[in-house]
């Protein structure tokens, strides 16, 4: 079957909020991801980086993509993280998301064993594809080899979109490094979206399909508006906007950009259970959160509503 259409726009990696007992606060939970998608997100990647997924099991991120999904969120605007460093328990997340109707899973090579060759990549992700076994599978693939320690190299990703085009449609690019996401979009029919919305004019220049950016969680509206005038009246438009878009982003990534942003939605909203981050991140303080919500007031007159 023919791959669906493409989300094409900002996509929010959702915070993760946790109660003081570091349960994952379900209700802050839902409200955050539908004001990220009211803020102007065109979909929803929870269980990425920025959401902690490598501190929350696999029962609790399948629980939240079925909150989401009785909450009213359409499945179909979601790209849910389902990389583990085992091919069991990934394809088990991989086909919760498929069957629960998710447009698809972003999903990171095995990060474990380090200095792996191409071939044991591809075989991990051929199996995954067997493993699941649905012809609604799409997979994004995810590289973020700064942080995974492993990453998935440009000929390796043509050769996985060329044997696998209908379900290994995209990427997520969150390696920061303009040179490799200008080459992932020299891939014919794989839609690439930067880690990043530092890039995004010159990505959308090259057919990129949007970004998966951190900061969608607090920033939705500026870097939706950057694509819709790119769209609608062309890149020098764009790029006049976004050049406030850049400098909003630069000044979160001053700080530690999960635990602050954590930071900025408990000031705003009263509830400090947003300040909670699980093991081995710490919350920020509240002196920072205050030092970063007064910069951004000052700077962009931005001000994050409860």
């Amino acid at each position: 079957m023919p791959a669906s259409a493409p989300l094409r726009g900002v996509i929010a990696p959702t915070l993760t909020p946790f109660n003081d007992d570091m349960t994952i606060a379900e209700d802050l939970y839902v409200a955050h991801a539908k004001r990220c998608l009211a803020d102007g997100c065109i979909g929803l990647a929870p269980f990425g980086t920025t959401s902690e997924a490598l501190s929350v099991g696999m029962d609790e991120r399948m629980r939240m993509l079925e909150a989401l999904a009785e909450a009213g969120v359409d499945p179909a605007c979601m790209i849910p993280g389902t990389g583990l460093t085992n091919l069991p328990d990934t394809i088990k997340l991989t086909r919760h998301a498929v069957e629960l109707g998710c447009a698809g899973a972003m999903t990171l090579p095995p990060f474990y064993f380090k200095g792996v060759p191409d071939d044991g990549l591809y075989d991990y992700f051929r199996r995954l594809i067997d493993g699941v076994a649905d012809d609604r599978l799409q997979i994004y693939l995810y590289h973020i080899p700064q942080v995974a320690g492993v990453g998935l190299p440009v000929p390796l990703v043509r050769r996985l979109h060329q044997d696998f085009p209908r379900v290994i449609v995209g990427i997520k690019d969150s390696s920061g490094d303009w040179e490799n996401t200008s080459a992932l979009l020299d891939i014919e029919g794989l839609r690439v979206y930067p880690g990043s919305e530092l890039p995004l004019v010159d990505a959308l220049g090259k057919g990129a399909t949007g970004c998966i950016s951190a900061t969608a969680n607090i920033n939705a509206a500026g870097i939706g508006e950057t694509i819709r005038l790119f769209d609608t009246r062309g890149a020098e438009a764009a790029a006049a906007h976004h050049e406030a878009v850049r400098k909003f982003r630069l000044a979160v990534q001053g700080y530690a950009p999960i635990p602050v942003m954590k930071r900025l939605l408990a000031l705003a909203s009263g509830d400090g259970r947003w300040a909670n981050t699980r093991p081995p991140l710490l919350p920020a303080s509240v002196e920072e959160g205050q030092a970063l919500a007064a910069q951004l007031a000052g700077d962009f007159g931005f001000q994050l509503a409860a």
